[in-house]
């Protein structure tokens, strides 16, 4: 924790965030354009309070960090535009994920579903779940498929980390009635559940550790980036309407985690007003609940079509070359 008298502390230093008051016991207000790192009004900060920030000692500046520097304790707190400590937040194994797999993939083209072709000779369904086997939050894996495919998964389960529990559900006509099978399979104890699709191979745990942290904070939370093209709004003859703002428009992705409670409430209003969504967290919406959006990345694409694994194809070269950098 940052002075927790404040008081006596008032040759508090910053760098790179902004102090509403030039004294430490005055309120700090944090602004950062960064969809994980909100606006705070605090009488004083504590990792605890700002989960985004991480207490470290004092050393050199990177690139992507910020420090507010406090001379009497000699103890910083870290701001991370682009990773934070979610673990630490997020208790360890309190995290069901709900992987579908059960989409026919027409898109696609081929004599088999999408997320079963291969990928660097890995089907595509198994990136993901090897991802989320190996975050220590995660404590077991819900995997919606048709029993027929069930061996791609388990020949690698046993190399992947033994904390997981693996568990099958049935898929179901529609997504949402996927994700109400694979609802009823996670434990009585899980904090969150995350609803993947299996056709999004290339999610980061980074990514999902940020979302993980904002739908605990909130209730829900999607990862999604900002839409690059300009998007108008049309009627049945194909006539512009108008052209929506481009800053306010999202294109969500997945994980889509959201507390199991609210899943479960979101399905009744579903059911009794019979309503169809296409995604998990118009179900929070439906209970008229907020959704977080946390910033995620571009390269977390769905495996749809032809070209889209071409697209994957480059963005693991990329990734190896980043690897490999020294």
């Amino acid at each position: 924790m940052i002075c927790p008298s404040m008081k006596s502390c008032a040759r508090g230093r910053r760098i790179g965030l902004r102090h509403q008051k030039s004294e430490c016991h005055q309120a700090l207000s944090v602004s950062i354009q960064s969809s994980n790192i909100y606006a705070v009004n605090l009488p004083y900060v504590s990792a605890e309070r700002l989960p985004n920030f991480k207490q470290t000692v004092l050393g050199s500046c990177h690139d992507e960090r910020r420090l507010i520097r406090c001379q009497r304790r000699r103890v910083a707190l870290t701001a991370s535009l682009s990773s934070t400590s979610p673990s630490s937040c997020v208790p360890d194994g309190s995290v069901s994920v709900i992987l579908l797999a059960g989409g026919v993939g027409k898109r696609m083209g081929a004599s088999i579903p999408k997320q079963y072709l291969k990928l660097r000779g890995q089907e595509i369904a198994t990136y993901s779940m090897d991802t989320f086997a190996k975050m220590p939050e995660v404590s077991e894996i819900v995997i919606v498929c048709d029993p027929s495919w069930r061996d791609v998964f388990e020949k690698r389960m046993s190399d992947l980390p033994k904390h997981v529990t693996f568990k099958w559900a049935l898929p179901g006509s529609e997504r949402q009635d996927s994700v109400y099978n694979g609802l009823q399979q996670i434990q009585d104890e899980a904090a969150l559940v995350a609803v993947h699709d299996s056709a999004r191979p290339l999610v980061t745990s980074k990514d999902a550790s940020r979302c993980f942290l904002d739908a605990q904070e909130v209730g829900a939370a999607v990862l999604g980036v900002p839409v690059k093209p300009t998007i108008k709004e049309v009627d049945a003859q194909l006539n512009v309407v108008k052209t929506l703002q481009r800053s306010k428009l999202w294109e969500v992705q997945t994980p889509q985690v959201i507390r199991p409670s609210l899943l479960r409430q979101g399905f009744e209003v579903v059911k009794t007003k019979g309503l169809e969504v296409t995604d998990d967290v118009s179900i929070i919406e439906a209970l008229g609940l907020p959704v977080r959006i946390t910033a995620g990345s571009y390269t977390n694409i769905k495996v749809t079509t032809p070209d889209d694994l071409s697209v994957a194809d480059k963005f693991l070269d990329e990734s190896s070359t980043q690897l490999a950098a020294p």
